[in-house]
């Protein structure tokens, strides 16, 4: 395996860095769908992909949740010495996912309309979002295949390749968009299109590692086994949840803003929305990056390197952190002007304002999704569950509702900041209670 290098820092930066990036270009596959239908068709319907998103975001969960749990297995596995358990692991994975995304397809298609309104289409948006959302649906195979072998690629010990193939689709994705969206005319579902034909593209690129010489991680036949499958659920079930409640919190911020403030505030919203995907995801992909390190050390049963591991997760998440909420506090109005056109002044400024202080959230968020990635790698489901649960869902849904009473719908844009502190004292007393745990064990 390519997990070993000359250093663990060196290992460490080998896998995060392209990790990130990765993680940052799969973010900007629904943004660059965002700029071209707000560019190319109207505000409209820019709010209506926006409205959309917790239904991509939900398949990206369920193949994140997978991924991340059948990495860590494969990843100890083979640490382990069990390679050929570990090929088996593999391919049952991907044969799950395969089953679960026509069951995906199936149902969204079947009930689409309801579907739509369900996630907050109103009157005005819903043509545009059934468009969307009914071209996305087919695609379901794509979505979920592609982000689960960039996962475990980099488990492969290939993070840099799945960067490159990342790269690779989202590229195709600004170029069909263009196409499609601008040139040819087809609306949002030319987005859609565009986005559903560059994931499957990258699916081809993965294949061709997997199935090639350099692989290490090979196809293989196995048995289907279920303990393997609630055991994969439990490793990546905090990731998923992290994911999944992005997705939620996107369709309780829709449905708070159109009741306490306004309906033309989501597009303020769907901006910011857009850039909190990135910057979580960027942060995501520290977990990510260092994860099949710390699953393999963990294996390997060397606790000095895989808690090395987690300081230097702590320690990028706060060089991140200030870096990224400093770039945006600076470039608030060129980041919203990308979406409003000139004629939209007014909307403009009040995006600017609240963008300013949702993005205060970032400075805490990495923390809590680090330690959250650390628990998910050594099999400490419940602890990296309940961190997950609680930044991404509960102590958000609480504070926004705590602060609608208190300060009215302009509260709803402090909620994430309040909700990330709440969470990071959560995980400082869950780390605690870890480290005591284990100093009595011994």
């Amino acid at each position: 395996m390519r997990l070993e290098g000359k250093s663990l820092k060196g290992d460490f930066l080998k896998f995060i860095i392209p990790s990130i990036i990765a993680q940052l270009v799969f973010s900007l596959y629904t943004m660059v769908d965002g700029i071209f239908v707000a560019r190319g068709v109207s505000e409209v319907a820019l709010t209506a992909v926006n409205i959309s998103m917790p239904f991509s975001v939900g398949m990206f969960s369920i193949a994140l949740l997978f991924a991340v749990g059948n990495s860590t297995i494969v990843a100890i596995l083979i640490g382990q010495g069990e390679k050929e358990r570990a090929n088996q692991v593999f391919t049952q994975n991907i044969v799950l996912l395969c089953i679960l995304s026509v069951g995906v397809t199936v149902l969204v298609m079947a009930f689409l309309e309801p579907f739509a309104r369900f996630l907050g289409a109103t009157d005005n948006i819903l043509p545009y979002a059934k468009d969307y959302i009914g071209t996305i649906a087919p695609f379901a195979l794509a979505y979920m295949l592609s982000y689960s072998f960039e996962t475990l690629i980099k488990t492969d010990g290939y993070p840099k390749l799945a960067t490159i193939y990342v790269t690779c689709g989202a590229v195709l994705n600004c170029i069909l968009d263009y196409l499609m969206v601008i040139v040819w005319d087809w609306g949002v579902k030319g987005a859609a299109f565009a986005t559903g034909i560059s994931q499957a593209t990258v699916i081809v690129l993965y294949l061709w590692h997997f199935l090639g010489p350099n692989g290490t991680i090979k196809f293989a036949k196995f048995h289907f086994h279920m303990p393997t499958v609630w055991r994969q659920v439990k490793n990546g079930m905090s990731s998923g949840v992290t994911e999944f409640s992005g997705g939620i919190i996107i369709f309780f911020f829709n449905q708070a803003i159109l009741r306490y403030i306004s309906e033309e505030a989501l597009v303020s919203y769907t901006i910011i929305s857009y850039v909190n995907t990135i910057v979580v995801m960027s942060m995501t992909g520290i977990a990510q990056g260092a994860q099949p390190l710390i699953s393999y050390y963990f294996g390997k049963g060397e606790p000095y390197k895989y808690k090395k591991l987690l300081k230097y997760g702590m320690v990028s998440a706060a060089v991140f952190s200030i870096a990224v909420t400093g770039a945006c506090y600076i470039g608030a109005e060129g980041i919203v002007n990308i979406f409003l056109g000139t004629g939209q002044k007014e909307l403009a400024a009040y995006s600017v304002d609240v963008f300013r202080v949702f993005i205060l959230s970032f400075l805490l968020a990495g923390y809590n999704v680090v330690i959250g990635g650390y628990f998910a790698s050594i099999e400490k489901a419940g602890f990296a569950t309940a961190i997950s649960l609680i930044r991404s869902l509960i102590a958000l849904v609480g504070c926004m509702g705590l602060l609608i009473m208190m300060f009215g719908g302009e509260g709803i844009w402090w909620a994430p900041l309040m909700a990330e502190g709440i969470c990071l004292v959560f995980s400082a007393y869950t780390m605690l209670k870890f480290g005591n745990i284990r100093k009595r064990k011994k």
